[in-house]
């Protein structure tokens, strides 16, 4: 995954989990509202993690460590 790629894939989960929260707060559900911000929060950490190994692996190779 590429930089902007990850960009653009995080802005979409944001303005999804935006959406899914306003709806939810306005139909009284506060408690859903926040575990979906949560699970969006959750997923956009683990896609970072992920990049942060990928690159962690690219320098390792780099330096034949």
């Amino acid at each position: 995954m590429l930089g902007i790629d990850l960009i653009f894939k995080v802005a979409a989960i944001g303005i999804i989990v935006a959406v899914l929260n306003q709806l939810l707060v306005r139909s009284g559900r506060e408690d859903q509202a926040m575990m979906t911000t949560l699970a969006g929060l959750v997923v956009v950490l683990l896609m970072v993690i992920e990049q942060i190994s990928y690159l962690f692996e690219t320098v390792k190779n780099m330096f034949g460590l």
